[in-house]
């Protein structure tokens, strides 16, 4: 997995994720609170090792996780710990880069990270052999598709259908990056954003979430069971969530 668009807005960002799975892989649990040493933690957990994949802290920190570093890696297991767990333990900390920093990765396989960290944004990466860390402009958009699944030909065509999409869009919104991220692509299913390699692989879920100054939205689309969830939490007000199925 994955696909991953990062886009700033006037006071805030997206940050979506399409997650694409094996069928065999156990359903995931829609988004909690969950506590942790730092604080509460939002995610989805992982129906398989209990992991996730992208979280929001209450802190206002977000991160998301896609498999595999700069290129294809072979799959060298034993590994040990799973990357979703591993991203637990980075993200239950204050400063998630610096966690990054610090983790001992070795037997852990490849990985990147995208950080919403305070107002940076961070693109951090563990290639097996050593971590690469990045700061991005987060004032602008990027788009991520894990090298384990797309051929860099792939990557580049999604580049472009981004920056197609960003330049057509008058206003960039949660119904225009959602259609995005359902719907761009030429066709082929193996390869468009929500992709479907003959129902063995495919994508099983969307996760949005915005964030501005005081609110953050969490919206979960599990695709396998075609349900909702969206869950809303104003920051200014300490321990202030609202919950709503869609």
């Amino acid at each position: 997995m994955c696909t991953v668009t990062y886009i700033p807005v006037q006071n805030g960002f997206y940050l979506t994720s399409n997650r694409d799975e094996k069928a065999t892989r156990l359903k995931s649990d829609i988004p909690k609170w969950y506590d942790f040493a730092s604080g509460k933690i939002l995610f989805p957990k992982d129906g398989n090792a209990g992991g996730t994949w992208m979280a929001l802290h209450e802190n206002k920190n977000a991160m998301v996780l896609l498999n595999g570093g700069f290129q294809n890696h072979q799959y060298s297991p034993p590994y040990r710990k799973s990357r979703g767990l591993i991203y637990l333990d980075i993200f239950d900390h204050p400063r998630p880069i610096d966690a990054f920093e610090k983790i001992n990765l070795t037997k852990i396989e490849p990985f990147t990270l995208i950080i919403r960290q305070q107002q940076q944004l961070f693109e951090a990466v563990w290639d097996g052999n050593e971590k690469v860390i990045k700061e991005l402009d987060a004032k602008q958009s990027f788009i991520w598709s894990s090298v384990t699944l797309y051929p860099e030909l792939v990557i580049n065509n999604r580049r472009k259908w981004f920056q197609n999409f960003n330049h057509n869009n008058i206003e960039i919104n949660k119904p225009a990056i959602l259609n995005f991220h359902r719907f761009a692509g030429e066709g082929d299913k193996a390869n468009d954003v929500l992709m479907n390699r003959n129902n063995e692989l495919f994508t099983v879920s969307i996760t949005m979430l915005y964030r501005d100054q005081d609110i953050s939205t969490m919206h979960y689309f599990d695709i396998r069971e075609n349900e909702d969830f969206l869950e809303i939490t104003d920051h200014s007000i300490p321990s202030t969530v609202i919950h709503e199925s869609v």
